[in-house]
């Protein structure tokens, strides 16, 4: 009988609540989807859980969504995290290898890990996991992973993923609140990367742009390493917001008129429209106009994400180009904006190694389940389970070298 994996992946968003549950044919390596849904949410803003109670009302909703479609109960989730709050720490240990022969252990990595962990945060501020970037053994470079080399001292360049210990603890309340165990926790930038970068772009170097409803999320890789990390407290629905109060009117009709009408697209050798009209609302105004508050809005997030590059030295320098994603990416002529300002190759998003994904919305749930298969291969045994156990202490490993 073929063994398979079944998980869940929970994307907990500022506008929405999105589930997906998976399965992965441990023979044949394909992966189905047995079931998503999307539903509305008003508890979380600029991608973190402000009203844990709302949110575990959106989560029930979706769980019974599943059912509904013939989703088996779901017990264990891999979630999403977001928010400015949530950040990168570049930090390094140094420990002396303890073994009498001097070959570098298991235990010694963790030890350096450990040693590099040792970082002085503000009480209300924990570190949520380590990603190892660069190993030295007595000062040289260790290729891939210093395991069995032989040496005295030890180093690891690690960024340490820290987060606003509430946010976390919201969070928690919410997703438990709903009945669900939380087997795994990943920024949603890194989860989208799994989805839609390959690993020849991260080799030559790539990143990520998640554009979400209330944040932006950037990642960065090089050698197959990630590099950098940020998130900006900027989204798809400030945009809605701008659009709102440039024509005096309603959320959702702006809204409407953003999903309709929004474009970045220059007009040249297409038909001009002089004026937009929406009678029941009686609005009137350019497109032109409504070029102009949402080109101000992205032009906004891009900036952030130029000083990003800028900080890491890699401006101009990605081969591998920008992957836009989220939401927020299906902004008609946003890829070209992108390329001109970040002066990149810069393409949409699509989902690989999960067939029938074609909206980049559900790229973080995508992610989420391809990241949870990947350590659960590694690490798991059993014919048919859903395999969400232990991955929490190992979720960061698919980013370190």
């Amino acid at each position: 009988m073929a063994r398979s994996i079944i998980l869940n992946a929970l994307d907990i968003g500022t506008s929405s609540i999105k589930m997906m549950t998976g399965q992965k044919d441990l023979g044949t390596g394909d992966v189905t989807i047995l079931g998503q849904t999307q539903v509305p949410c008003l508890g979380v803003r600029k991608g973190e859980v402000s009203n844990p109670q709302e949110v575990t009302q959106a989560i029930i909703v979706a769980k019974e969504h599943l059912k509904k479609s013939g989703v088996a109960k779901i017990k264990g989730v891999l979630v999403n995290i977001g928010g400015s709050r949530l950040y990168a720490v570049p930090s390094q240990g140094l420990v002396s290898v303890s073994r009498a022969d001097q070959k570098i252990s298991k235990e010694d990595i963790q030890r350096v890990l450990q040693a590099s962990r040792a970082l002085n945060l503000p009480s209300n501020k924990e570190v949520l996991d380590v990603l190892p970037k660069e190993f030295l053994v007595d000062g040289e470079e260790a290729p891939v992973t210093p395991l069995g080399l032989a040496g005295i001292r030890l180093e690891a360049k690690v960024l340490l993923i820290c987060v606003f210990s509430p946010v976390l603890e919201s969070l928690g309340e919410a997703v438990t609140g709903a009945g669900l165990e939380i087997g795994g926790i990943i920024p949603s930038s890194l989860a989208s990367a799994r989805a839609c970068l390959t690993p020849q772009q991260k080799e030559l170097g790539a990143g990520v742009v998640d554009i979400g409803a209330g944040d932006t999320g950037v990642a960065f890789f090089e050698e197959g390493k990630l590099i950098d990390f940020a998130i900006f407290p900027w989204g798809s629905s400030h945009i809605t917001n701008d659009i709102a109060i440039g024509l005096r009117t309603e959320i959702a009709t702006a809204e409407r008129i953003k999903r309709e009408f929004g474009t970045l697209a220059s007009s040249k050798g297409k038909k001009r429209v002089s004026k937009i009209e929406i009678p029941e609302k009686s609005l009137s105004f350019s497109p032109k106009f409504l070029k102009g508050i949402i080109e101000a809005r992205i032009s906004e997030i891009f900036s952030e994400i130029q000083k990003e590059l800028k900080k890491t030295s890699k401006q101009n320098l990605l081969p591998g180009g920008i992957v836009l994603t989220g939401g927020g990416a299906k902004l008609p002529g946003i890829v070209e904006f992108a390329k001109q300002r970040l002066k990149l190759p810069c393409r949409l998003g699509r989902v690989k190694d999960i067939p029938g994904i074609e909206d980049s919305a559900f790229s973080t749930c995508a992610g989420l389940l391809l990241t949870g298969f990947d350590l659960e291969i590694e690490g798991g045994e059993g014919p048919h389970r859903e395999g969400i156990g232990g991955i929490f202490k190992k979720i960061f490993k698919m980013f370190s070298p």
